[in-house]
C-alpha cells in the first residue's frame, strides 16, 4: 500500500499503517503557495527550479534525500520558475536554483546555486535549529 502524502495540511506526514513519519515533497505553484507553503505548521524547503536548468537537475536528488531523511522535520515543495513566474517575482528570485527556508509562513533563510550536497545539508540542518532569524 502506498501512502498518499497531501500537499498541504497541519503538522506532519504519517503512515497510516505503522505512523511512521512520511517524506514530505510536493510540488506548488503560483495558486497554491499560500497554501501549500504559507500555512504549513513544519518548516519548508522551497526548491524553486526549472527543468532546462542543469545546477538546477544536479541538486534535485540531493533535496529528494533531504525529504526522507528529515522526515517529520521538514516539508519540501518544489516550485517550477517558468510555469510559476509569480512566485519567483514575488520572491525577487533572479537565479535558480533558489532554495527559500520557510518557517512560521515566513522566508527564514535562503540559499541561492548549487552547493554540494554535504554544504546544503549542513545549511539546512543549522537552518531547522535557529530561532528563525534571517541569514543570507
Amino acid at each position: 500500500m502506498k501512502n498518499r502524502v497531501p500537499p498541504a495540511r497541519a503538522g506532519r506526514v504519517r503512515c497510516a499503517k505503522c505512523h511512521a513519519d512520511l517524506p514530505w515533497l510536493v510540488e506548488a505553484d503560483d495558486d497554491s503557495f499560500d497554501t501549500v507553503v504559507g500555512d504549513a505548521t513544519l518548516p519548508v524547503l522551497v526548491d524553486v527550479w526549472a527543468p532546462w536548468c542543469g545546477p538546477c537537475r544536479q541538486i534535485a536528488p540531493v533535496v529528494e534525500q533531504l525529504s526522507r531523511d528529515l522526515a517529520g522535520r521538514l516539508k519540501i515543495a518544489k516550485v517550477n520558475a517558468d510555469t510559476s513566474p509569480r512566485v519567483s517575482q514575488r520572491h525577487g528570485i533572479s537565479s535558480i536554483p533558489t532554495l527559500l527556508l520557510y518557517r512560521n509562513g515566513k522566508e527564514a533563510d535562503r540559499m541561492i546555486g548549487a552547493v554540494p550536497a554535504p554544504q546544503l545539508r549542513t545549511w539546512i540542518e543549522r537552518s531547522l535549529t535557529m530561532d528563525g532569524t534571517h541569514h543570507r
